[in-house]
């Protein structure tokens, strides 16, 4: 279950730095309940397709890509691009729109910067609803790039090996960024769609081509592998397991949380979301029995809507 498509009535750039300037739009009902849709990867940037868990009556939907992603320019750019830029670029477009508080919503990535949004800013969050959880820990990251994921889907691992000679793939993450921040174009797409295709062809219990397709896609790539390689080998710019501390927690255990979760997700897999339940036992946690990993999956869509429709009048 989803809203129909609709048009976003107000689109714009806002810069946030020397360097970056930032893609929104705002959809939906002007007067209406404000939420901000933050996207995964970090690069992979909004689609039409993501203002349709909100009932467009109630909200006021806004939608932006991040730093390097999607509209954004410049496209790719790691410079002045960490998780605190972005989470201070969420404050900027929140005072830009007039808004106070609103509702946060993210997947994969965008679950990430959520928690590290809402902990940093609990006052402006009304309400949290988090998909494919994703904490950013090494033991995440390496069960998705180095080894974990690679047994359920030998043959997709044995492309996203391809391109790192034998000798560098004892740390595949940093070899491919490596590669990815090379000054030989060639090099640096060949990296781009081999490490975009291993996480595209990996997202769904069942394997949806058209985005195995977009991972092949020049543009769209560079940024999201680019992007994601850069946060990874930097550990998220945070302390391993941070946004799981009970510091941080504490922060935000008076805000009304909804969890949605693949049982079957090994790009973010159960382990994180569970971590997150013990942790913060006031949110609500869902585990979708016939999930992967990815938003667009029915059973996940229709929860994820449901959840949008929980906090429609808050």
């Amino acid at each position: 279950m989803s809203y129909s498509p609709i048009e976003p009535y107000e689109t714009g750039k806002l810069k946030v730095s020397d360097i970056h300037t930032l893609y929104y739009e705002v959809s939906g009902n002007k007067d209406g309940n404000p939420v901000v849709f933050l996207h995964g990867g970090p690069g992979g940037g909004v689609s039409g397709k993501d203002r349709l868990y909100f009932d467009p009556k109630a909200y006021k939907i806004v939608l932006f890509d991040q730093r390097g992603a999607g509209k954004s320019t410049p496209s790719a750019c790691l410079e002045e691009n960490t998780t605190w830029d972005l989470v201070a670029d969420i404050e900027r477009l929140r005072e830009h729109l007039g808004v106070d508080k609103w509702v946060v919503f993210g997947g994969s990535w965008g679950s990430t910067l959520s928690l590290a949004y809402a902990q940093t800013h609990p006052e402006r969050v009304k309400a949290l609803i988090l998909r494919g959880i994703f904490t950013l820990r090494k033991s995440e990251l390496e069960f998705f790039y180095q080894n974990g994921a690679s047994h359920i889907f030998p043959e997709s691992w044995d492309d996203y090996l391809a391109p790192i000679p034998e000798d560098e793939r004892h740390d595949l993450m940093t070899a491919y960024h490596k590669r990815l921040t090379s000054d030989d174009e060639a090099v640096r797409l060949e990296a781009a769609k081999a490490w975009s295709t291993w996480e595209m062809s990996t997202c769904m219990l069942r394997v949806d081509q058209e985005a195995v397709a977009r991972a092949a896609q020049d543009t769209w790539a560079i940024a999201f592998a680019r992007i994601e390689s850069h946060y990874f080998v930097n550990g998220g710019f945070m302390r391993d397991g941070q946004l799981l501390e009970k510091q941080s927690i504490d922060k935000i255990r008076h805000i009304p949380t909804v969890v949605v979760q693949g049982r079957y997700d090994v790009v973010c897999p159960a382990r994180s979301a569970y971590d997150l339940k013990k942790a913060f036992p006031e949110s609500e946690l869902i585990i979708v029995p016939d999930a992967g990993h990815s938003a667009r999956e029915v059973p996940t869509g229709k929860l994820l809507t449901e959840a949008a429709d929980k906090f429609k009048n808050l």
